[in-house]
């Protein structure tokens, strides 16, 4: 055994050269590839759906339901690029676990693909993490770590994987190099190939929340990269500090506590969240997040997470001020995950009386605008 430093996290750690030249290890890491590409060979891509608006405002909305992959959100994509990634650099090994700093849907996708190829899997998360998610990290073969902090998920990861031997995946830092956003089937080349027979086949908002940053980094690239006109909007919950850090280009901006919106907002600025990609952000109450997934059921019938109903209330926003400038498009937004993992939480009277949150005067917001296209902050 060798001592050296693993070039991709800045720690030294133990590196066992008879595990890297074994040919049987040669052979693991390439069936590990193999069932990891598989999986995107065996998927289908998700459906693009619209969202009724009135036919006289001429505007499209659309809604890019990733709930529908394996895993059920829109972190399946992340999960399986972090894995070719780890793999294919050579820091997920055989029987070594797979640590990751995750709030939820993240690890459940990771825990998915490490019981795919056979490593186990550790998820650090906060102990308010929904109960539902835990049980679906569980069910594929995961182990949830708590921590009380959430800001102190980072160190607990990095702990845990220098004392298993494992790999911390560091979402947080990988999310936006893992994926290749100049195609590939990323999830930009995706919503346009999606649009190609649209009235407004080229959107004039695509709406993605950040909880790494990896997400709005891809679009944002592809749309430069294929010189398209696209703008690109971030909405930010409350208890997260990417619209401070935005706004005032600051990278070392931090927010007290963590997010009520699971999956998005973060107590500091990710490496991965990229804030030369993105054209606006919105900073979005959590009680209006909320408002604005009850009103998608309402409208669709599919309940879906919290932080798609950020995106989706920046998304009546955007649409409400073209149509006050008599503007025709298109707009996208994501549903990120189904909202069977948070009965107890946004679907739930108790839990929002719990949190001192009235939706009420953000869903009367939605329901005029729908209504009428106005919009009143």
């Amino acid at each position: 055994m060798e001592t050296g430093h693993d070039g991709h996290d800045g720690r030294v750690m133990a590196t066992v050269d008879t595990d890297r030249s074994d040919p049987g290890y040669r052979a693991w890491l390439k069936e590990a590839v193999r069932k990891v590409q598989a999986d995107a060979n065996r998927s289908a891509d998700t459906h693009l759906l619209r969202f009724p608006l009135p036919e006289r405002w001429n505007i499209d909305l659309y809604l890019k339901d990733e709930s529908t992959h394996p895993t059920g959100s829109l972190k399946h994509r992340l999960a399986r690029s972090l894995f070719l990634y780890g793999l294919c650099n050579g820091w997920i090994r055989r029987g070594k676990p797979v640590i990751e700093a995750s709030s939820g849907s993240t690890a459940v996708s990771e825990a998915y693909f490490a019981k795919l190829i056979g490593v186990p899997f550790i998820a650090v998360m906060p102990r308010t993490t929904s109960p539902e998610k835990c049980r679906l990290i569980e069910f594929h073969g995961g182990r949830c770590h708590f921590v009380d902090d959430a800001r102190r998920i980072y160190e607990e990861s990095a702990a845990l994987a220098a004392e298993t031997g494992g790999h911390y995946m560091d979402q947080f830092t990988y999310a936006e190099r893992a994926t290749d956003w100049r195609g590939n089937n990323n999830i930009a080349e995706s919503i346009y190939q999606q649009l190609r027979l649209e009235r407004y086949p080229e959107p004039t908002w695509i709406v993605a929340t950040a909880g790494t940053g990896g997400t709005s980094a891809t679009i944002g690239r592809y749309v430069r990269y294929m010189q398209h006109d696209t703008l690109i909007c971030v909405p930010d919950p409350e208890n997260s500090c990417f619209f401070d850090g935005w706004t005032h280009h600051d990278p070392r901006a931090t927010s007290d506590c963590g997010s009520r919106i699971e999956g998005i907002g973060r107590p500091r600025m990710e490496p991965s969240f990229v804030p030369g990609a993105i054209d606006r952000m919105m900073k979005v109450p959590d009680a209006a997040s909320v408002a604005a997934v009850r009103v998608l059921e309402r409208a669709i019938g599919r309940r879906a997470g919290g932080s798609t109903g950020t995106g989706l209330w920046s998304a009546f926003k955007l649409v409400a001020e073209m149509v006050g400038q008599g503007a025709t498009g298109s707009v996208v937004s994501l549903i990120c995950d189904p909202g069977d993992r948070y009965l107890d939480k946004y679907y739930s009277d108790d839990w929002l009386a719990g949190q001192g949150l009235d939706i009420r005067p953000y869903t009367a917001t939605a329901e005029r605008f729908l209504a009428t296209g106005t919009w009143t902050d």
